[in-house]
């Protein structure tokens, strides 16, 4: 077994085309940090620089079998690093722009949200479904539930015990749950 660290860098790619893990282990083991440093002065983002490393090593060993080189090893690992660093910067761009246009979109008020539309619907759904209610349950549920009295506050204006205020309630509430949970899975489907 050749030792792996006094081989040129020619050697090691020649290697590594054969499959050999160890020579990729060097050749990793040599360049990793120096194409990390090279690509975070131009990034800078501790993230981005370490997974483009990866994502390179990856597609060294990968296609290690297509790599045909033009020049030495190093030169070919740099100009890997700064390919994927100005495709990187470029979607980076792409996504700012995207982004800036699609807050100009929204800050213009040109857009009426599908959400909107629908919260309109299911409100309009909501009161139809609270109309159906038996007429005392009905004004007990909207004075609790859409001016927000208190079951006492409640008891005192319809003249009944706060008692059958939160049986009134609780009966509203048993009707309304299955209805509005079977509107509610198609609504938003």
């Amino acid at each position: 077994m050749p030792a792996y660290q006094s081989l040129t860098d020619t050697e090691l790619f020649t290697l590594l085309c054969n499959d050999d893990h160890e020579a990729f282990t060097e050749i990793y083991d040599r360049y990793s940090a120096l194409l990390y440093v090279h690509a975070y002065k131009r990034i800078r983002n501790r993230e981005e620089a370490r997974d483009l490393i990866h994502e390179l090593f990856t597609v060294l060993w990968s296609k290690r079998d297509l790599i045909v080189l033009k020049t030495g090893l190093s030169a070919y690992l740099y100009r890997s690093v700064r390919n994927r660093v100005i495709d990187l910067v470029n979607r980076n761009k792409l996504q700012t722009y995207y982004v800036s246009s699609f807050e100009g979109f929204l800050n213009n008020g040109t857009n009426i949200t599908d959400h909107a539309i629908r919260l309109k619907e299911l409100s309009l759904l909501i009161e139809n479904e609270v109309d159906k209610l038996p007429e005392k349950m009905k004004q007990v549920f909207v004075l609790s539930r859409n001016e927000y009295r208190s079951h006492k506050e409640i008891s005192e204006t319809l003249e009944i015990s706060e008692l059958t205020v939160r049986k009134q309630i609780n009966s509203a509430l048993k009707v309304l749950r299955p209805k509005l949970s079977k509107l509610l899975t198609f609504f938003f489907l």
